[in-house]
């Protein structure tokens, strides 16, 4: 399958869904990620071009450690972006480009504008993908994808519903990886807009023992811990969840359950 996740920043992809991609990627599936931003808004001194040119070079690294076949950022401004028509034509490209038979972004109930505007830029595009009339200049899909979203926390107006979990215990090295090489995230802007920058440790193993450990300690809500043990019987605490997107194709019963890695 050729399967793209769309984040609204770099990072994104890899904290929701880091250790599916690489499962996806070890069954042999071409794996794309893409910011929709440029994340030059995401740190606490530098901003613009310096932090930009530097999240995308974190991205490179994320890439070979997961073994993605691509990673796209687009040049969209962090923390500027809007549902224009411009930004939904690229989104449309990308997912045209890549051939994709599964898209996975945000849900459009969410804290950060950035991350609720990617959500509309993709499910504007969901039947649009078809249409050749728009953006004539790619060619359009034949089939339309399935579309689901990341799991989320967010309660308004309703709670993320998992269809489908992957355990991704197998993948969890693969996953901290990723996520450690975003420096100037997870050892930088995170901790310092959380007030715990003085608790990340000065050397790299112990920053990413540090980090493994807040991941580790996240809890498990009750309908996915639900969805995983329906899938698995006994499933462990790596777990990453989807929930499917009334656009987009919608799968026969059991095809999630073929399609994501169990």
């Amino acid at each position: 399958m050729n399967v793209i996740f769309i984040g609204a920043h770099p990072d994104d992809c890899e904290t929701k869904c880091g250790g599916t991609a690489a499962r996806m990627v070890e069954a042999g599936h071409r794996v794309k990620f893409v910011s929709v931003t440029d994340g030059s808004s995401g740190h606490q001194t530098d901003h613009g071009p310096l932090i930009a040119a530097r999240r995308l070079a974190e991205c490179e690294v994320s890439k070979q450690r997961l073994g993605l076949t691509d990673y796209e950022i687009l040049t969209n401004r962090d923390g500027h972006l809007q549902p224009t028509i411009r930004a939904r034509a690229e989104v449309i490209r990308v997912i045209r480009e890549w051939h994709s038979d599964i898209v996975v972004t945000h849900r459009l109930c969410d804290y950060h504008p950035d991350h609720r505007y990617t959500s509309t830029l993709v499910q504007d595009s969901a039947y649009l993908v078809m249409v050749p009339g728009v953006c004539p200049n790619v060619a359009p899909l034949r089939d339309n994808p399935i579309f689901l979203y990341m799991e989320d926390d967010f309660t308004r107006p309703y709670p993320f519903q998992p269809h489908v979990v992957v355990d991704v215990a197998s993948a969890w090295e693969k996953k901290m990886a990723s996520l450690d090489a975003h420096v100037s995230q997870y050892y930088e802007w995170l901790p310092w807009i959380m007030g715990e920058a003085d608790q990340v440790p000065a050397d790299a193993a112990g920053r990413k023992q540090w980090l493994e450990g807040k991941f580790r300690r996240q809890v498990v809500s009750r309908a996915v811990g639900a969805a995983a043990e329906a899938r698995y019987g006994v499933a462990s605490g790596a777990l990453e969840a989807f929930e499917l997107s009334e656009y987009g194709r919608q799968p026969e019963p059991g095809e999630l359950d073929r399609l994501f890695p169990r």
